[in-house]
């Protein structure tokens, strides 16, 4: 369970670590906290799953990827660990994961998120994924972006969710 100290933290990084040269440390001195405490609980956190990660998430747009496109693949059940594993191996790939499929109309059970600079440069990514994938890709979408969302951290049920 979540002490006290344990739900200032979430609410404080909810969108995300201070952008300074020792974060947790920032952290810390706004919760009256040491940074080990905070890494400390953090860290437990993160192992007992009410913390999922801890990692940068960058605004794609602002780095100059403005095309986007969540690529959907439908491979064999029995191999889609072993390609899962490679397809996001990729230096290309920020994100990919098994989702069920939902049939007769979703056939796809592999996803992976790629970005470009331009719409050239995520085609050839989607080429390197079938060419990766070979005979295990039984078919394939790509459902692009339109526009960025906003990215929000975990909430804790005292605090509203923002509806921007």
């Amino acid at each position: 369970m979540l002490d006290e100290i344990d739900r200032q933290i979430i609410q404080a990084t909810q969108a995300g670590l201070p952008l300074t040269p020792e974060p947790y440390q920032t952290l810390a001195e706004q919760l009256g906290l040491t940074a080990d405490d905070v890494m400390q609980r953090l860290s437990t956190m993160q192992d007992s799953g009410i913390i999922r990660r801890i990692g940068a998430v960058p605004n794609h747009y602002k780095l100059g990827y403005r095309f986007n496109g969540m690529t959907v693949w439908n491979v064999p059940d029995e191999v889609i660990d072993e390609l899962g594993h490679k397809v996001g191996q990729l230096e290309f790939v920020s994100h990919c994961y098994h989702r069920p499929r939902h049939l007769p109309g979703w056939p796809y059970n592999l996803f992976a998120m790629v970005h470009g600079k331009s719409q050239e440069a995520v085609d050839e990514q989607i080429q390197q994924i079938k060419a990766l994938l070979a005979d295990n890709n039984l078919g394939c979408d790509v459902l692009y972006s339109t526009k960025i969302l906003k990215k929000t951290g975990f909430r804790t049920a005292s605090q509203p969710l923002s509806t921007q």
